[in-house]
């Protein structure tokens, strides 16, 4: 899925993302059913809020930009469906690492 850009801002530590694509094989040639496939947990950063806002109003800005390859955690986010493609609004804390 490819990095566009949409027309949704994320509010403070939020983080909009696109899925990469899932493997079509494993690793010994097999492939692999559209039923039996688990959705991928890594992503590409469309949009980012601003950052975390603490209790005193000071901002945090996040980590990740936008372009960023990140990996996040399996159950994290809320799906959403904008401009007919599928994206996933995720917090800051459930990003677990940046791809290099």
């Amino acid at each position: 899925m490819a990095t566009t850009d949409v027309n949704v801002k994320p509010l403070h530590d939020r983080i909009l993302v696109a899925r990469l694509a899932e493997e079509e094989k494993t690793a010994g040639g097999l492939f692999i059913p559209d039923n039996a496939k688990e959705k991928p947990q890594q992503a590409t950063v469309v949009a980012t809020g601003k950052g975390r806002v603490t209790d005193d109003g000071k901002v945090f800005p996040l980590e990740v930009k936008k372009g960023d390859k990140i990996l996040f955690s399996k159950y994290s986010g809320t799906e959403l469906k904008i401009g007919g493609k599928e994206y996933l609004m995720i917090r800051e804390e459930d990003v677990l690492g940046i791809i290099n």
